[in-house]
């Protein structure tokens, strides 16, 4: 980091072990830890505040005069009812589905009573994913109607005409299945797996005969994945029968199903540009196939004329008459992720990831924006997505925002990024972030005012960035990426000076994701790891990141792969996910050192150098090592950030800076050496 910050004090928490209360600014202080400057042992943890705070939503459905809003990454799960002709928020239920859950699915009933709801989580208590909430009586919650087996995450629902529920969706590590609610007994049956090798299953629809399945490998891709997949079941019969378009075979993923009219509406995602189909229900091997503007197509609504969808890039439509796709054009500001799409007299409401929704009217080109917070949705904090420091500020990423904490007034301004701010870097006083799903590098200038803007672009198949670093030397933003749909992964470089970027593919191997990134005297430093259950991972690289050649590597010959990295003098740290440290001696390039470290960190972890000693943050722990010998302390127990992947932890002006629970918190460490 490149900027001094400003130490703020507002309620200060206890780190842990006996402690001693500092006069000064009321701090609480943890003991012992003798400062390295000869002062007296003391961890200060500075509470901030909660990190990220909105309605964060999901989905979004048209029921009435009503449109329903499922929320993302908040605890407890909520749909929130929004009345058109208030535009107030008039109704809520919670549900008790576990931790970190968010509404992707939202389905109604042919009556328009009863709204059924799916819940898709982090991880999993076995608790119910399945929910129906009665439209007639929306003072009473929402109730548990059943589970979808061991596939944990729900990510759509279709009710046939006749009010049978159908469910898709998975979890990782096994094919999804498709699932099938009766009403009438309340059973919830698996009624199969069409497709072996799909990782994911996000899209169905049904009529009284058929229910169409549409799966494919967006997040797990390559290797033996399989790509999109479209299956008809034959309720009758119950036998699948696949039915993809020719056309829509090589993209990632099946991403949106509708029956409108006598034809069933198809989309992929992962491709680019990603498929739009619609196919002739009485006859499906008429369709017709067209190209988007995006990467994703998804949320069909239709009028007499058009069908409109949304797409990563805006909204679109396709016209029934001449098959063409075409944008639609509206005064209004950037609808970022639209996570729902519903036609009505002659307007479109379309519910926005940035925490809105717009009313669009066709005829006339404009738009009326609602703040759902402002029309009464309770806001909340949410999972975090990543963290940086400096120019005066700490930056929290979420789900389409990124919360700006002042460090000098406490004051929190939330501001709107599509997608997910992952790791980020402060560089002269502007933010640098890596953004998912295949948006890739944002800027942001606080003194220029304004919102973050997209400063590089790379090909969509690299979608994930999942670790930042800042080369001094050679003046690069670095970012290791994970390709979701092909595996492997990919290091972009960027100037800020110049404005240019670069992409190097694969540079550890075909199927190793760059998970880790760090840098010295102008050496990047790249950690493997693989999102498949089998093949490489573990491998560090050492790469010229001016040319992407690259310059030695080491096989660290670990079962798991590389968490983190960071580099302190001579020694290049490294954590696995299984909770393995590794310390490699940049002269010698030999493995110096490894010790299980797994009573502070396990699953995805990150590290940071400040004040000459690498800090590391996991799930739980917030932990330092020895400069010397390496050995592992613990700075905050118990810390247990609530982040909607990996942990993430910064380093400015001598202070720490990560999630302690919802909230921000500023650590000051003084360890003994």
């Amino acid at each position: 980091m490149t900027d001094s910050s400003f130490l703020s004090r507002r309620r200060l928490l206890q780190a842990g072990g006996a402690f001693g209360l500092a006069v000064a600014g009321g701090s609480v202080t943890a003991g012992p830890a003798a400062a390295a400057t000869g002062g007296a042992p003391s961890t200060v943890v500075t509470d901030l505040g909660p990190g990220v705070v909105q309605f964060s939503l999901m989905s979004g459905l048209l029921v009435g005069d009503t449109v329903y809003i499922g929320s993302r990454n908040l605890n407890p799960a909520r749909v929130a009812g929004f009345h058109l002709p208030t535009r107030k928020v008039v109704s809520l239920t919670e549900l008790d589905a576990g931790p970190d859950p968010s509404i992707q699915a939202l389905a109604v009933d042919p009556a328009g009573r009863y709204l059924y709801i799916g819940v898709l989580l982090k991880g999993d208590q076995g608790k119910p994913n399945l929910f129906r909430w009665d439209l007639t009586t929306p003072d009473k919650p929402a109730v548990d109607i059943g589970r979808t087996g061991e596939d944990r995450d729900i990510r759509a629902l279709a009710v046939a005409p006749d009010g049978t529920v159908y469910a898709v969706g998975g979890v990782p590590g096994k094919a999804p299945a498709l699932w099938e609610y009766d009403p009438a007994t309340g059973a919830v049956t698996n009624l199969g797996v069409p497709n072996p090798n799909a990782t994911e299953a996000a899209a169905v629809a049904a009529t009284d005969t058929t229910v169409f399945f549409g799966s494919g490998s967006v997040l797990v891709g390559g290797g033996g994945a399989s790509k999109a997949s479209l299956y008809a079941f034959d309720r009758a019969k119950r036998t699948f029968t696949s039915v993809v378009p020719t056309e829509m075979e090589q993209d990632p993923s099946l991403r949106c199903l509708a029956v409108i009219g006598g034809n069933l509406v198809v989309s992929t995602s992962g491709g680019d540009p990603a498929k739009f189909a619609v196919m002739d229900l009485a006859d499906l091997s008429s369709y017709t196939v067209v190209s988007v503007h995006g990467t994703t197509a998804k949320c069909f609504t239709a009028d007499a004329d058009r069908i409109y969808f949304a797409t990563d890039t805006g909204l679109q439509s396709y016209s029934t008459a001449d098959k063409t796709v075409s944008s639609v054009e509206f005064a209004g500001p950037d609808l970022g992720e639209i996570w729902g799409v519903d036609y009505t007299d002659g307007k479109l409401e379309v519910v926005s990831a940035y925490g809105f929704v717009a009313e669009i009217d066709l005829a006339a080109r404009t738009s009326v924006i609602t703040d759902l917070g402002t029309a009464g949705a309770p806001v909340d904090a949410e999972a975090g997505m990543g963290i940086a420091v400096g120019g005066g500020y700490v930056y929290v990423g979420g789900t389409g925002t990124i919360a700006r904490h002042s460090l000098r007034s406490g004051a929190v301004v939330n501001l709107r990024a599509p997608g997910e701010a992952k790791d980020a870097e402060v560089i002269d006083g502007r933010l640098y972030t890596g953004q998912y799903d295949a948006q890739g590098i944002w800027e942001y200038d606080p003194s220029a005012g304004g919102q973050p803007h997209q400063a590089a672009q790379f090909p969509s198949v690299q979608n994930r960035p999942m670790d930042t670093s800042w080369d001094r030397v050679n003046e690069l933003l670095l970012v290791g990426v994970q390709c979701d749909t092909e595996g492997g992964g990919a290091l972009w470089t960027y100037s800020p000076r110049t404005g240019k970027p670069a992409s190097y593919v694969n540079p550890i191997d075909s199927v190793q994701l760059v998970g880790a990134v760090a840098n010295r005297d102008g050496v990047a430093y790249l950690g493997g790891d693989n999102a498949a259950s089998t093949g490489p991972r573990g491998t560090v690289v050492a790469v010229d990141p001016v040319t992407g050649r690259e310059r030695w590597r080491l096989e660290t010959r670990q079962k798991a792969g590389v968490a983190a990295l960071a580099v302190q003098g001579r020694h290049l740290y490294g954590l696995t996910r299984a909770g393995v440290l590794f310390v490699i001696h940049l002269h010698t390039r030999q493995l110096l050192h490894t010790a299980d470290v797994s009573s502070v960190s396990r699953g995805y972890a990150a590290l940071v150098t400040n004040r000459g000693t690498v800090y590391g943050v996991s799930a739980t722990t917030l932990f330092r090592f020895h400069p010397k010998t390496f050995a592992v302390s613990t700075v905050v127990a118990g810390i247990n950030g609530v982040w909607y992947s990996e942990p993430y932890v910064n380093a400015h002006d001598g202070r720490l800076y990560t999630l302690r629970g919802h909230n921000l918190v500023e650590v000051d460490d003084r360890p003994a050496h």
